[in-house]
């Protein structure tokens, strides 16, 4: 058998800045490559040379060959790169809202992908009348269907009607992992493929990748989650500041202590931010409802965790407590006073109530440098001048592990995870008595989650009330004073995380338990989902 990939002395640059330099590995049919490192590493460089892309900027040198074709040489991309994007390696990014077209339905997507990649439209043309046309469609539907239920999505018409946002955060995710399948590559390449999947849904992924590794696909898998690459990976490859420091099988990867943060204030104190009787819909008149008679309160200093499955509500939440959803019913107050939408809070609300959104690359002008748009929550908010809020925008961010000289660059040159804490640091910049937090810490390796934490728990220390919506029951647990499970948008448990997590009541959390750490199988797997719960996808009529 030979490997499908070799990568050979590769190297990137931008500019005078060494992104990575000298990385060689190998992907094998049937068999999964994993890379790891830190945010900034060099995966998403590494993985981008296969399709022989790269960022504005950069150029690219060494050896990639795929499938017998040389995609880069010393003098970069050549011109076989074009001939193996999709049909012979397949990228599902990152921020997978990034892979959508907000302004297309999923289902046209994957049939255009399915015709231009899997050979359809050959089937079409050979077949040459309008049974063989009809026959072609045919072809196309099974491997949308097939494409659909690979990543856990119901391959059902409604479905295939929603658009991008209609879709939560997770499902999201599933989406681009259907978009990548349903090219039907020889190789597929999964940049944190995890992130914003619940415990369950996660377990479930690495049950479809080992059997897809099983039918032949060599998998390059970029992940920070280091349980899920000991589950899949066969070949781990070691980043760091663009150097691969160590390879060899899972066993070279180390185990790392979870992160802990100090418990929040106790409950007697008045709520900060509370919620009471929050329904939300997508559609005027309470019409495709997403949360349910929710009631919630946090207090200063105190962290509210709140964890479900994919699409049970979670960042409509967070999105009707930043303002940023407005077809809801029920109360919201900040300290006894109503909180209106956000159009019309008053820049003191504005800058009491932050929040941190799960896919943060969108909320970035691409035109500017990352270390500007963070200070300009300063001079909007709190009024300071542009000296002193870029000052304090490199000293919170430098807080964070991104260095001054990475925060002077624009997004897209800014790897996940630095951009992720970016979007944080904008937010603290504001100084804000209520911080809710959409999974911040997805793409960050554990150290980077450790300065999270170290951060936040000062802050929390100082009165700063928290809202933590996360996949991570660990962590969850770790940086949180109580606990709510939502399921179908209703809260169904909650209590002290100690409580939650060892002692769950009901059915969807101890589910969500057991799955949690990959690589020890529940009581009884858990089913691939044929419909979906959260009726904000459901499309408008």
């Amino acid at each position: 058998m030979k490997p499908i990939v070799r990568v050979s002395g590769l190297a990137a640059r931008a500019g005078e800045s060494i992104l990575i330099d000298g990385v060689n590995f190998e992907v094998w049919p049937g068999q999964v490559t994993a890379l790891v490192g830190a945010s900034g590493s060099g995966k998403t460089t590494s993985a981008l040379a296969l399709l022989g892309e790269h960022g504005d900027g950069v150029s690219l040198s060494g050896q990639v060959e795929v499938d017998g074709d040389v995609v880069v040489n010393s003098n970069g991309p050549t011109a076989a790169a074009a001939a193996v994007r999709g049909r012979v390696v397949a990228y599902m990014p990152q921020h997978p809202g990034s892979a959508l077209n907000p302004a297309r339905r999923i289902g046209t997507s994957l049939h255009e992908l399915a015709k231009l990649h899997a050979g359809a439209t050959r089937a079409a043309g050979e077949a040459g009348n309008a049974s063989g046309l009809r026959g072609a469609g045919g072809v196309v539907g099974t491997i949308v269907a097939e494409a659909l239920r690979g990543a856990q999505l119901p391959d059902d018409r409604p479905t295939l009607r929603r658009f991008p946002h209609q879709f939560s955060g997770g499902q999201r995710q599933r989406v681009a992992l259907a978009q990548a399948l349903v090219c039907r590559p020889r190789v597929l390449v999964l940049d944190e493929p995890s992130t914003g999947l619940d415990s369950i849904t996660r377990l479930q992924l690495v049950s479809e990748l080992e059997e897809l590794a099983e039918q032949g696909l060599g998998i390059l898998l970029l992940s920070h989650d280091l349980d899920l690459v000991r589950a899949l990976a066969q070949h781990v490859v070691v980043l760091a500041a663009g150097r691969a420091i160590e390879s060899g099988g899972p066993e070279i990867l180390p185990t790392a202590p979870r992160p802990t943060g100090a418990k929040g204030t106790p409950a007697l104190a008045e709520p900060l931010l509370q919620a009471m009787n929050l329904s939300a819909s997508l559609r005027p008149r309470g019409r495709d409802p997403i949360l349910r008679e929710v009631d919630l309160a946090v207090v200063p200093g105190g962290c509210l965790g709140i964890v479900g499955r994919s699409g049970s509500g979670k960042t409509t939440l967070a999105r009707c407590l930043a303002g940023l959803h407005e077809r809801y019913t029920g109360r919201i107050t900040l300290a006894g006073q109503d909180l209106p939408v956000l159009r019309k809070r008053t820049p003191e609300q504005n800058r009491r109530v932050q929040y941190v959104w799960q896919e943060v690359r969108g909320s970035f002008d691409e035109r500017l440098p990352v270390d500007e748009q963070v200070a300009r929550t300063a001079q909007r908010l709190r009024g300071l001048d542009r000296q002193t809020a870029r000052a304090e925008a490199v000293s919170t961010l430098a807080r964070l592990g991104v260095s001054a000289m990475i925060a002077s660059r624009p997004p897209s040159r800014l790897s996940g995870g630095e951009l992720q804490r970016a979007a944080l640091a904008r937010a603290l910049l504001a100084r804000p008595d209520v911080l809710v937090c959409d999974e911040i810490t997805t793409a960050l390796d554990e150290h980077g989650t450790g300065l999270v934490i170290d951060l936040l728990t000062e802050l929390t220390a100082q009165g700063t009330a928290l809202v933590w919506i996360s996949h991570d029951l660990g962590l969850v647990a770790a940086v949180s004073d109580h606990v709510l499970v939502l399921d179908a948008g209703r809260v169904v448990e909650q209590g002290p995380p100690a409580t939650v997590m060892n002692e769950p009541c009901i059915e969807v959390t101890q589910r969500l338990v057991r799955a949690a750490r990959v690589g020890h199988e529940p009581e009884e797997p858990p089913p691939v989902l044929t419909s979906c719960a959260d009726t904000r996808s459901e499309p408008q009529r």
